[in-house]
């Protein structure tokens, strides 16, 4: 595929989402709303950023123009709770159908416009010029909260341009250091054309440690899948690995950062690192990485070395690595001169057919340190493989179409690419299953536990809902029930999804922000009012909802934002909607009585 017609697919999708909210009596939602909402889920699901949330905000404020389209705040905290990590999304939305470039000076007012709204925020400046109504309020408050302890700031400008400049320098923000990076239609192409977005990490050991890493350096044969070396990393070069990336250098890791309390494990890295540094290499099992190529050269001693590393992540040690950064963070007179990390690095040979499956094994059988849940090891569940099986040889009532369940990250790309030899076989391929019908493990999660009345659970983020439903679905399994989906539950699974999907694109236009959170909630209370006599069926029939049932929605909608927003009480939504005591009161709160002409509805009954 080439970049031109990568951004018309692009185009076309967002023209068809815009097709359905069409609908009479229906509020658009705009083209530029729904490309942010696409780029910023997909820098998440990439772990280029946290869970996003779609926040629209335009004004001028004294002399300054501000602009904000979304934002991302970390699930890290540090020892008062507050997060340390904070992204702010700017959009630049074209609707082009040709490649242009943008001019540099669009990119800087873009981010200067980010950076303004930030700016305001840590002077407690935007606060004192909006309604507390307003929905943009709570995000402003949240920002003027947590400035002063965010450790890493980011704004990004998102565009379907391709931009000329890349790089830029950071930016002063009272005090504070505010990267700002480019998320044009060129780096977007690069992501899911490799189908590898770690590729655009490129660690340089030379700028980290002065010169090349010394190593021990053994190729593989030309039979092998991988070359291999074995080094030690100096302490201050992982902890600035973490400190620059974050969570994305761990991606393929199957365990995010457990604590200092995590069965001694980290709480002894700490002391390790407090009182006997010197000793870190003797006693710590090192890190497992692996990487898409290297580059060797020489060290100071003329020995052998690596240089660089492309891709680089690490599967095993993402424990020891969180660690030296959080250590080093909360004490700041902890010395990791004197630090050495063992390291195995394993580089896959270009051309590797299974690479994606040696780097799952990796990180399973090193992981030994803390125990793996197989939880963790999801894709390879039962249930989730049965799940692929009845994707690919259930069809939609129309007897063409299908759904498609990606149980492996990437596979629907392959899947185009594997069936389909030209362009007009892909493009009758993707009319048959279009991305819309594209279905992931932690989408699946997601619609899944919002009808069953857990929004609470579904408002932590995909990635935590997700262990939350496999945790359930591994105690529902020790019980004895058997958790593999027939046809007839799939099915219903894809009503559900379908709820889902519609919910949020009715509720999309109505709010500025909080979405996400108002459709969980709301898909929610219509399972709790009328889910005793829904017709998932009929629902399956049409692969859609009635229009009837979309406007209860809508109804419901503005009454559960307004529940939602009473219990925050000027909190952010998206953190008052991750308690269960908001479920708890969203839940009781009273609602209109729902419509009597619902056609999924068999028996309408009043509601609370």
């Amino acid at each position: 595929m080439e970049l031109v017609d990568f951004l018309r697919e692009t185009q076309d999708a967002i023209r068809e989402e815009l097709g359905k909210d069409l609908a009479p009596g229906k509020v658009p939602v705009s083209a530029e709303e729904l490309f942010t909402e696409q780029v910023m889920n997909h820098m998440a699901e990439q772990g280029i950023t946290f869970d996003t949330n779609v926040c629209h905000y335009e004004a001028k404020v004294s002399t300054f123009k501000v602009k904000i389209s979304g934002y991302s705040v970390s699930d890290t905290t540090d020892e008062n709770g507050f997060p340390d990590r904070l992204d702010l999304f700017v959009s630049l939305y074209k609707g082009l159908d040709d490649i242009e470039a943008l001019p540099d000076q669009e990119v800087s007012r873009a981010a200067t416009q980010g950076l303004q709204f930030l700016r305001l925020c840590a002077r407690t400046q935007l606060s004192r010029k909006l309604d507390e109504t307003n929905n943009v309020y709570a995000l402003v408050t949240e920002v003027e909260r947590i400035f002063g302890n965010l450790d890493s700031i980011r704004v990004f400008v998102i565009t379907d341009a391709r931009v000329k400049t890349r790089d830029y320098a950071p930016q002063d923000v009272e005090g504070k250091q505010v990267r700002v990076e480019v998320m044009d239609i060129q780096r977007l192409f690069n992501h899911l054309q490799q189908g590898r977005p770690r590729d655009e990490l490129v660690v340089n050991f030379h700028d980290l440690c002065g010169s090349a890493l010394p190593s021990v350096w053994v190729p593989g044969s030309d039979e092998d899948e991988y070359d291999y070396a074995l080094t030690a990393v100096p302490g201050n070069a992982l902890r600035a690995l973490y400190e620059k990336y974050g969570p994305r250098i761990l991606e393929a890791n199957v365990r995010s950062f457990l604590g200092v309390n995590s069965k001694g494990v980290n709480k002894g890295i700490r002391d390790t690192l407090r009182d006997t540094p010197e000793r870190f290499m003797a006693y710590n099992n090192g890190i497992v990485v692996v990487a898409d190529a290297a580059k060797l050269d020489r060290t100071r001693d003329g020995s052998l070395g690596i240089l660089w590393l492309q891709g680089m992540q690490i599967v095993n040690g993402g424990q020891t690595t969180a660690s030296l950064y959080f250590a080093k963070k909360k004490q700041a007179d902890i010395n990791l001169d004197n630090v050495r990390v063992p390291a195995k690095i394993i580089v896959l040979k270009s051309g590797s057919s299974d690479a994606e499956e040696l780097i799952s094994n990796i990180s399973r059988y090193a992981n030994s340190q803390n125990v793996v849940k197989q939880s963790d090891l999801s894709a390879n569940k039962p249930f989730h493989r049965e799940l692929e099986k009845l994707s690919m040889r259930t069809y939609c009532p129309d007897g063409v179409g299908r759904w498609f369940y990606e149980r492996s990250a990437g596979s629907y790309k392959v899947m185009l690419e594997k069936d389909a030899a030209t362009v007009a076989q892909k493009k009758k391929l993707q009319s048959e299953i279009p991305p819309a019908r594209k279905l992931t493990k932690p989408d699946l999660a997601k619609f899944l536990f919002a009808w069953d009345q857990k929004p609470h659970l579904v408002s932590l983020g995909s990635q935590k809902n997700f262990q939350a439903f496999m945790d359930e679905l591994a105690e529902r399994e020790e019980a004895g029930e058997n958790v593999i989906p027939d046809a007839d539950q799939y099915r219903e699974m894809i009503a559900k999804a379908i709820i889902f999907k519609s919910a949020h694109r009715t509720i999309r236009p109505l709010f500025p922000a909080f979405q996400a959170n108002i459709t969980a909630y709301t898909v929610s209370i219509l399972a709790l009012q009328l889910g005793g006599r829904f017709s998932f069926e009929k629902v399956w029939q049409e692969q859609a909802i009635s229009l009837q049932l979309q406007k209860q929605i809508a109804i419901w909608a503005r009454e559960v934002d307004t529940v939602l927003s009473e219990g925050a009480g000027g909190r952010m939504i998206s953190e008052w909607a991750k308690k269960q005591e908001c479920w708890w009161q969203v839940r009781d709160a009273r609602y209109s009585e729902a419509q009597t002409n619902i056609p999924e509805h068999s028996i309408s009954v009043p509601l609370k």
